[in-house]
């Protein structure tokens, strides 16, 4: 009996595995929202945020999780941003420092600015993740549209966060269990 529930417990979390390393998110078709929001991390995130918010299709980015340290001025200059869109369009969210935190900011900022839809752009292997924290907060009348940047992730980096979003679906059940 504890042999075959522990079996069936391995070949869950095998095929889980399998189905979250081989089905990563892709991008977004062109759509408009009011804003993008970006969690610091892996390449190509805030590039793919500020695209979005140069064609138009947002008129605001959140940059959450940012380091302490950056000015806007040295982000600017990083990543070509010229001063009037940084002084208009966009924010940098230097208040998270993991994903419930990227959530728990962007919640905030959206709930201040009366944010009806959003785009989150973040890497294929960590939409999953960001994207169910963010449910958790967000008012459920805001539309998130998941923006994924294609990457080429590690074993490890699949790996690590395989259970990452385990852990927070596991921790999201127990809230739920025990509110």
């Amino acid at each position: 009996m504890i042999r075959r529930a522990l079996s069936a417990v391995v070949l869950a979390w095998a095929l889980g595995f399998l189905w979250f390393a081989i089905a990563l998110p892709g991008p977004a078709e062109a759509v408009v929202t009011d804003a993008v929001i970006v969690p610091t991390g892996a390449a190509g995130r805030i590039e793919r945020g500020l695209q979005v918010l140069g064609a138009g299709d947002a008129r605001a980015l959140l940059v959450t999780g940012v380091d302490p340290e950056v000015r806007p001025a040295e982000f600017a200059g990083q990543f070509g941003v010229p001063v009037e869109t940084m002084a208009c369009c966009v924010t940098l969210g230097f208040s998270a420092v993991d994903t419930r935190g990227n959530a728990a900011e962007t919640a905030e900022w959206v709930r201040a600015r009366r944010v009806r839809s959003l785009r989150l752009v973040t890497t294929d292997w960590h939409m999953r993740r960001a994207a169910g924290e963010l449910a958790r907060t967000l008012p459920g009348d805001v539309e998130v549209v998941r923006d994924a940047v294609p990457s080429q992730p590690s074993l490890r980096i699949l790996f690590l966060e395989y259970h990452k979003l385990l852990a927070s679906l596991v921790s999201r059940l127990w809230r739920g269990m025990a509110a």
